[in-house]
Parts: structure tokens; sequence; C-alpha cells
């Protein structure tokens, strides 16, 4: 058991069977009353997400989430098909489960499932990605009067923001917590 106090961004509790996320947090001292933890937890399952208020060191079950190496194969419809890279026994996550990671995963590439009771949930990015870019429109010499930026696209089809000298074919260091360029590799 943990309390509010031990509260932070992306811990996952369990709340009446259910597992959540913490998306948001904000502590509140009223000037009349007890002070209170106001959050947002996203439902690992659903996706939705909740606002729910904890008063101030109540306690709260943590979720024991363990994480495995896996390796992404393939996408299958809606599913998403890894192999254990220890027991190599496939499994397969939905589009919800994957969520916006999937903008950053590529075929053959090394990510860590998230298991809860040796269960998937969910996949932990690294925190930077290399990727191509497989689209870029043509940057023209005089449109900004300072440094100016587009739109490209990449090989796993997500939309970066990049500097105009980026062309096809670079590849791109980026950040898979906010899907921002970094540097050219």
């Amino acid at each position: 058991m943990i309390t509010t106090r031990d509260f932070k961004t992306g811990l996952t509790i369990e709340l009446d069977g259910e597992l959540y996320t913490i998306v948001n947090y904000d502590h509140t001292k009223p000037g009349k009353g007890g002070a209170y933890l106001q959050t947002e937890l996203k439902h690992l399952e659903s996706g939705r997400t909740v606002n729910k208020r904890f008063k101030a060191g109540e306690k709260v079950q943590e979720a024991y989430i363990d994480t495995r190496p896996f390796q992404y194969l393939y996408q299958s419809g809606e599913d998403y098909v890894f192999m254990d890279q220890e027991s190599y026994e496939q499994i397969n996550l939905s589009q919800e489960q994957i969520g916006d990671a999937a903008k950053f995963i590529k075929e053959n590439s090394e990510i860590k499932v998230k298991m809860y009771q040796n269960e998937p949930i969910g996949v932990k990015l690294p925190t930077f990605v290399e990727l191509e870019v497989t689209h870029a429109p043509p940057a023209v010499k005089g449109n900004t009067v300072s440094g100016g930026s587009k739109k490209v696209t990449v090989e796993t089809g997500a939309e970066v923001k990049v500097p105009l000298f980026i062309e096809e074919g670079d590849i791109l260091k980026l950040d898979t917590r906010s899907c921002e360029y970094i540097e050219r590799v």
C-alpha cells in the first residue's frame, strides 16, 4: 500500500479491482477543510480518463507492473504481434493497449511489454528512437524570416515537426514522450 504522498505521473494503481495510471495530479489545501489530491487517471483497459479526488494521506494499492523484452513482429489487422525474447511465445496487443506508442514502433525492434499478473497490458518505449524520413516536402528558400519548420512523415507513419533542412532518407532521433525532433543522426 502507498499513500497519496507517493503519487507521481506514470504510477499505476489499483482501484476497485481496476488498473489506472496517474496522468496528472494536483495537491490542494483549501482554506477550510482538509488537504486533498485531485488526480486525472487513465483506465488501462478502456483508455478513458477519469478525475478522482483523494484525501491527503489516503492509502491506495499500488499495481506492480513487470516489464519484459519482446520483439515487435508485425501488425495483424487491429492487433500488434510481439514475440517473447526468452520463450519465443507470441502475444497480441490491441490498438487500445498500444495507444500512441504505435507511432514509434517499427518491425523487428525490441520493445518492453508491461505485464500485470502475467497478462500484457501495454508497452514501454525507450525515451528516444531513430526513424527514417519517408516523405518530406521541399523547403523553399526565403519562405521565412527566421528558422522555420515543416511536417515530415517517418517510416512508422508518424508526422513530426522538423527544421526546414530535413530531407527524405534522413534518420531522425525523436523523443517518444513528446513526439519532438531532437537531432538528425
